[in-house]
Parts: C-alpha cells; sequence; structure tokens
C-alpha cells in the first residue's frame, strides 16, 4: 500500500447486538409474575378516513373539492393495543455486546491494517471504552428504546439483567423518565447503578467476558391505550393492489414486535461531538450524522466532520482528532459497516 491510501476492502462487525424486541400486555402491579404477562397481538382495522392533505391551487375549487369529499378515504391498517383489562406495556429483549472493537472483519491490505490496530490501541489505552460504554448504560436506562411508547406515559421501570455463567447474577432497575433524552446527566439515585452495567458493557467491549444482558421495560400507559411496534417498509409499492393495506405492523408469532435495527439506533443515539447549532441534542452515530426524519447530515464531509475525513486522517496520516470525535469514530466502528475506499461512492 502506497502512503495515503485506504483499504480498498474494509468491514467490521458491529459490537452491540441487540435481539428483535417483543411486546406484552399486563398490569403493573404484576411486575414480578412473569406468568400475568400476554402476547400484543396485532390487528387488522378497516376505517373511513376523510380527504385531508394540502391540494394544488388548481383542485381548491369548491366543486372539485365538494366531490372528493363524498367519494370516502377508506384505509386498511394493522393496529397493536393493551386490551381493555391490562395498563401496562412491557417490551423485552437481549443485547449483546461483543469484545475485538476496531478489528475489521475483512481487509484487503495488511500494511493499512497494521496502521488501523496502531490507532486503535492508541485509544484503548487513552481514553479506554468507558465514556462510550457509559453512554450506551445510559439509553438502556432512560429507556430511549422504547420510541414512541416512550412519549405521555405515567411510569416507566428500566430491568437490566446480567446472568454470566458461574458468577452472581446482576440486575439494575431504572426509573425511565427521572432520566433525560437530551443529556447524559444521571441523577444521584442512578449514578451508582449505570457505572456499574456501564463496566460491564466496557469488559465486553474490552473482549474481557461473555456479556449478554436482558431487558425488561415496563410501561405504565392505561387500559386498552394503543402501543406502537416497528411498521414494516413495503418496498414494491408499485405493485400494490387497491384494497391493500396501508400500514402494516411488525409481528413474530402474531404478537407486536421492534426491530432489533431500531433498538440498536436508539442505543448508538450517542453522538454529542457534532457540529451542533441547533441544540438537537444527541443524534445516532452514522458516518454522516443523518437524522432521516429531519432530512439532515449533522456530519458534513465539507467541514471535514464526517466518519471519512476523520477516520482517514486518524488511520492514514496519524493525524488525531479531539477526544470527542475520537469518541465518535470508535463508536461507528462498534456500530459496523463497510467503509473501503468504494464504500464512500
Amino acid at each position: 500500500m502506497s502512503d495515503g491510501k485506504v483499504a480498498s476492502v474494509l468491514a467490521f462487525e458491529r459490537k452491540l447486538d441487540p435481539s428483535d424486541a417483543l411486546f406484552f400486555a399486563g398490569n403493573w402491579q404484576n411486575r414480578e409474575q412473569a406468568e400475568a404477562w400476554q402476547s400484543v397481538l396485532v390487528v387488522e382495522k378497516s376505517v373511513r378516513g376523510t380527504i385531508s392533505n394540502r391540494k394544488k391551487t388548481k383542485d381548491q375549487d369548491p366543486a372539485k373539492l365538494d366531490a372528493e369529499i363524498e367519494n370516502a378515504n377508506l384505509q386498511r391498517i394493522d393496529v397493536a393495543a393493551l386490551p381493555s383489562d391490562c395498563d401496562t406495556l412491557k417490551i423485552k429483549f437481549t443485547l449483546r455486546v461483543l469484545g475485538g472493537v476496531g478489528k475489521p472483519s475483512a481487509c484487503n491490505d495488511a500494511d493499512y491494517q497494521q496502521k488501523l490496530l496502531k490507532m486503535v490501541d492508541t485509544y484503548v489505552t487513552t481514553h479506554g471504552f468507558g465514556e462510550l460504554a457509559s453512554r450506551y448504560a445510559y439509553n438502556l436506562a432512560n429507556g430511549r428504546f422504547l420510541w414512541r411508547n416512550r412519549v405521555g406515559v405515567e411510569q416507566i421501570e428500566v430491568r437490566v439483567q446480567h446472568n454470566p455463567a458461574g458468577s452472581t447474577e446482576q440486575e439494575w432497575c431504572f426509573n425511565a423518565l427521572a432520566l433525560s433524552l437530551r443529556k447524559f446527566e444521571p441523577t444521584d439515585a442512578t449514578k451508582s447503578d449505570l457505572q456499574a452495567l456501564s463496566q460491564v458493557i466496557e469488559s465486553g467491549l474490552q473482549g474481557e467476558r461473555y456479556v449478554l444482558l436482558k431487558v425488561e421495560a415496563y410501561v405504565r400507559i392505561g387500559e386498552g391505550q394503543e402501543v406502537f411496534p416497528s411498521q414494516e417498509l413495503i418496498l414494491d409499492k408499485g405493485n400494490t393492489k387497491k384494497g391493500q393495506k396501508s400500514k402494516t405492523l411488525y409481528q413474530v408469532n402474531g404478537a407486536a414486535a421492534m426491530h432489533s435495527q431500531k433498538i440498536g439506533n436508539a442505543l448508538r443515539t450517542i453522538d454529542t461531538w457534532y457540529p451542533d447549532e441547533t441544540g438537537v441534542g444527541p443524534i445516532a452515530v452514522e458516518p454522516y450524522g443523518s437524522v432521516t426524519s429531519q432530512g439532515k447530515a449533522y456530519r458534513q464531509p465539507k467541514q471535514k466532520q464526517d466518519f471519512y475525513n476523520l477516520f482517514d486522517a486518524w488511520v492514514v496520516r496519524e493525524q488525531a482528532p479531539d477526544a470527542g470525535n475520537q469518541h465518535f469514530v470508535m463508536a461507528t466502528l462498534i456500530r459496523g459497516g463497510v467503509f473501503g475506499e468504494g464504500g464512500k461512492e
């Protein structure tokens, strides 16, 4: 490899590996009774909606609008809700934390790999994985992975369990609503538990032991209230027939569930090191700082704040970025992906 070149084949496996999250229904006072919880079912509903989308100027004629409104906006959709005698949603998943951070799963250049591993060793010696692990732990504790299910609820309790073979079981319990989604500031009541959980995650990232966390969140919403599993993306919309469902929810064996990718996105929402002038808070770790819901990339290549510029400068030219962006680069490697020279096109 000549100096200044990036390996054309370069890939990393993700090191935070969540399962799908399954939805259950029960009552708040039965949190200790596993048998008292039933799967949340996805059911189909047919609704008669109204025309409410924005109209072009040429279509705003009263006669045309009246004619359109006469035609009902009929829809078939999936919905998921708690039964009428259940007030609490339980969401359950597992999270595996893997070691070998920064070691590529594929690299076609031995010299480049040598430089890369040297960079990772320097980071681990200087910082360790403590800062990243503490942020991942915080996102478990604050229930960020609940997404819309976290909004407007009465109570949330998050339980994280680590049960290593041959060791004492560890369990931590958090009041998620007491923890902010915009800052990584533990309360006095959660400080010691968060520190213990982050140490377990850090040991997994260091490759010191096998780490499998079992996560359960209890969300007190109210009897019969709607809950929000993942929505399936219908790719072949061109072949969608009239009368087919306009919203399809994700389910596992008939029970509502959330995609593992959505859980992973929430857990890696730790990037506060990007150029921030709007005060939007943490964003998910992505090479260009992409936030699709806002249609914006917060890490622009022109500013040389994107992953590729920072990573290449650090590995190839040995120009280490500031501490915050070093954390960002390592968090991107933990995220995993294909980052070779061809992958930037």
